[in-house]
């Protein structure tokens, strides 16, 4: 599409806008301790916007430029707490004047983690609370949720419980819960993010088809728009205060780990860095599932690891990575089989959701939670944020307040800092721009060159290419496959080296 964006905008002077900011600027709350200056800086600075009713709008920009930020605030419930200066206008309503019904019927969000979202225990139960707390009546309701359940093609799992759903399932599920209120504009950050590579696609055309079908006006934040550029209408990017226009063209190939990590001293995969005969992860028949009346999520998994190794392991949503990443940190016990972690005594874990390392109420705080214990200054907190590309600027502000792409690189910087024999990562790269995608490749490799084992859970590929030695598939509850990694790519139909 080389002349999407002119088309775009040829129709924007003729399609009333769906969603407009004009001149907005804000900025978050100065953190305790910071400088004027510092307090002054904002995050959007005049911003002007407009996306027609009918776009597929996409959002880019670096980890932190304030893609989520702009998206917020066109939904008040969720808007940051700040100083906002100019309007936001959803169908030509400023958002700010919407009742809760109103702001639901014309702007819905999705958030990247879907976990953020789902509050109920079952399928149908997700699909009907925002509807109840709207006070739609009961037969509309039913029709609501019966309607967008066939769309999405849920039956087979609509009355199945949410913990047990795999990544995809629960991204469709929020996105489905937010289209029964009828929303005319839907706003997604990161909505891609902790998909595998098929799913990805999956939900792309999903997406495509509520825009097209449903005439719903779709703008979507992603550091991934190659999957996502062939449906767009138009492109912007965020950075630096601003907003400009971008060629979707010019987006088929952003989302692609930069070669950066490759010339510096992330090395592309050639064998164990200093592997020896030492195992320092074994899994022998380890079968495990959520209850009792459940369906195996492993079933008969073995596992080797070596010490010294970057182990990848890749599968398709649903198929056991985490659960096996689990098991291996001891959080889950297994039914049956057995674990041997050689490390374990010094192992550290960086799991799917930042959130859950982040406690405390500003960044130093975080990373210097563990320093007593494990030993390190401030002079290492301030090393490992620069080895990941975050701002010491950052340090006095709360966690909570940063971007999903910052939160995750802390939360990283958090577990790199106890100096781990044995790392645990499950999605590192989730949520990351090329150059934070670099930054943990590197990190990796020298944790690595160390003479540690790393073992992480990723649905990033090209990360994979770049920084594992070998890489497990498992597939049914089992690894199936373990090649080097060159190997593994080499003779791979779906993500071989010429895709």
């Amino acid at each position: 599409m080389t002349n999407a964006n002119t088309t775009a905008a040829s129709a924007a002077r003729q399609t009333p806008a769906a969603l407009s900011f004009e001149g907005v600027s804000f900025a978050y709350p100065a953190p305790e301790g910071a400088s004027d200056a510092a307090a002054a800086r904002p995050v959007l600075d005049g911003c002007d916007l407009s996306v027609p009713e009918g776009a597929f709008c996409l959002l880019v920009g670096d980890t932190g430029s304030g893609k989520t930020t702009l998206l917020r605030l066109a939904k008040p419930e969720i808007a940051p707490a700040g100083s906002l200066d100019g309007r936001v206008l959803a169908c030509g309503r400023d958002v700010r004047e919407l009742d809760g019904r109103a702001s639901a019927e014309t702007v819905g969000y999705v958030f990247q983690n879907p976990d953020s979202q789902i509050v109920c225990d079952t399928v149908w139960h997700e699909m009907a609370f925002g509807l109840e707390n709207l006070a739609v009546p009961e037969p509309q309701m039913r029709r609501r949720v019966a309607e967008v359940s066939y769309f999405f093609g849920m039956e087979p799992w609509f009355s199945r419980p949410t913990a047990e759903l795999s990544g995809g399932q629960r991204q469709v599920l929020a996105l489905a819960a937010t289209l029964a209120m009828r929303p005319r504009v839907l706003l997604l950050d990161e909505p891609t993010s902790m998909l595998d590579p098929i799913a990805e696609k999956s939900f792309a055309s999903l997406l495509q088809r509520v825009n097209l079908e449903l005439g719903v006006t779709v703008v979507v934040a992603t550091h991934a728009p190659a999957p996502l550029a062939p449906f767009a209408t138009m492109a912007v990017e965020v950075g630096e205060g601003a907003v400009r226009p971008v060629e979707v063209s010019a987006l088929e190939r952003r989302g692609r780990l930069a070669d950066v990590a490759r010339e510096d001293d992330a090395k592309p995969a050639d064998g164990p860095r200093a592997a020896d005969a030492r195992a320092s992860v074994r899994l022998r028949d380890v079968w495990w599932r959520y209850g009792r009346e459940e369906p195996w999520v492993l079933r008969g998994c073995d596992l080797d690891v070596s010490a010294g190794e970057v182990r990848a392991i890749v599968g398709g949503n649903a198929s056991g990575k985490s659960s096996l990443l689990s098991a291996v940190a001891q959080i889950s016990r297994p039914q049956r089989g057995r674990v041997e972690v050689a490390d374990a005594a010094c192992q550290a874990l960086l799991p799917q959701s930042p959130k859950a390392l982040l406690t405390a109420e500003s960044v130093e705080e975080e990373l210097m939670e563990w320093s007593r214990a494990v030993g390190y200054a401030r002079g290492d907190v301030l090393a490992a944020m620069g080895e990941l590309g975050l701002a010491e600027g950052l340090l006095a502000s709360h966690p909570y307040d940063l971007s999903g792409g910052q939160q995750q690189l802390v939360a990283l910087a958090k577990v790199l800092l106890t100096r781990p024999r044995l790392l645990l990562l499950d999605e590192p790269t989730k949520g990351l721009d090329d150059a934070a995608r670099a930054a943990v490749a590197r990190a990796v490799s020298r944790v690595a060159d160390s003479g540690a084992t790393v073992l992480l859970v990723t649905h990033d590929l090209e990360f994979v290419r770049v920084c594992a030695t070998s890489v497990s598939m498992i597939f049914d509850g089992k690894v199936i496959s373990t090649e080097p990694t060159p190997e593994f790519f080499e003779t791979s139909w779906l993500w071989g080296v010429s895709r």
